[in-house]
């Protein structure tokens, strides 16, 4: 039977991955704790800018897509403190504050500091980018690349075939950490994910039963090694060349049946839940 084989959670949007041993889905179909925080260029602001809830595009901050060194820093949030470790340093610490003014800004300071130092310098040096700002309550999961959210999937068995296709080209390494979902899981044949999709599958993940809703169409994301940050491995090509796909698409995005946006009516009675590892993964 399929199963839940790692769960993800992203505090801070466009940086690296917490592990989790389980995740909440709400009722907005949304992770509790995912994307609730997002550093932010300075000329993204605006009066009118609520930053985020409905969408908050890449472009905005910063994020893997367009600084791949960030592969490098690895994040951890406990709901006050947000912690930056440097997998180039032994996981020493970089820096670890809390959302107050005073640590947004050494936050903010410590990676300028260590992009500046960096190979994607030029691309923070850009006219307006700097000085850079934390922003999200710590709470509110908001700064979503859709505006509706979703919550991300995909097998194990699809990412092994993508490995084996790119094997002619490349002999980089390809696991589940370039793909960025929040729930992945095994036991079902390599693509499936895709084929949900497409007929609108309804599933039941540990406690919640959610419908695909559509793939996801991979962006420069997945080309970064993430250990090292390089882009090592030309992926998207690698998915419309050697696997064949009209779009480079690995995953499936998924809401809960029945579930509300923000701000829309509607009762959002059994559309939650809790996913953990090792749950079984059922086709309803």
């Amino acid at each position: 039977m399929p199963r839940v084989t790692g769960l993800y959670r992203y505090p801070v949007k466009g940086f690296t991955p917490q592990r989790c041993e389980s995740l909440t889905v709400q009722p907005d179909g949304r992770i509790a704790g995912d994307r609730v925080l997002a550093v932010r260029f300075a000329d993204a602001a605006s009066p009118e800018d609520r930053d985020g809830l409905d969408y908050w595009p890449k472009s905005k901050g910063l994020c893997l897509q367009d600084f791949p060194t960030l592969a490098q820093l690895q994040v951890t949030f406990d709901g006050r403190t947000l912690t930056f470790r440097d997998r180039t340093d032994n996981d020493a610490v970089l820096v670890s504050a809390g959302l107050d003014e005073a640590g947004r800004r050494e936050i903010c300071d410590a990676l300028t500091d260590r992009i500046l130092a960096g190979p994607d310098a030029g691309r923070l040096r850009r006219p307006g980018r700097l000085p850079l700002e934390l922003v999200g309550d710590g709470v509110t999961s908001r700064f979503q690349d859709r505006p509706r959210g979703f919550v991300s999937l995909h097998s194990e068995e699809s990412v092994a075939a993508l490995g084996e296709a790119s094997a002619s080209v490349t002999d980089a390494p390809v696991d589940d950490r370039r793909f960025r979902s929040n729930i992945v899981i095994d036991g079902v044949p390599a693509w499936t994910e895709l084929d949900w999709a497409v007929d609108g599958t309804a599933l039941t993940v540990g406690d919640v039963r959610v419908t695909a809703q559509k793939p996801i169409v991979r962006c420069m994301a997945v080309t970064a090694n993430p250990d090292t940050g390089a882009r090592d491995t030309n992926l998207l090509k690698v998915l419309t060349t050697q696997v064949g796909q009209a779009e480079p698409s690995l995953g499936v995005l998924l809401l809960p049946a029945d579930a509300h946006g923000p701000g829309e009516v509607g009762s959002d009675s059994g559309t939650g839940g809790v996913i953990r590892v090792g749950d079984p993964v059922t086709v309803d």
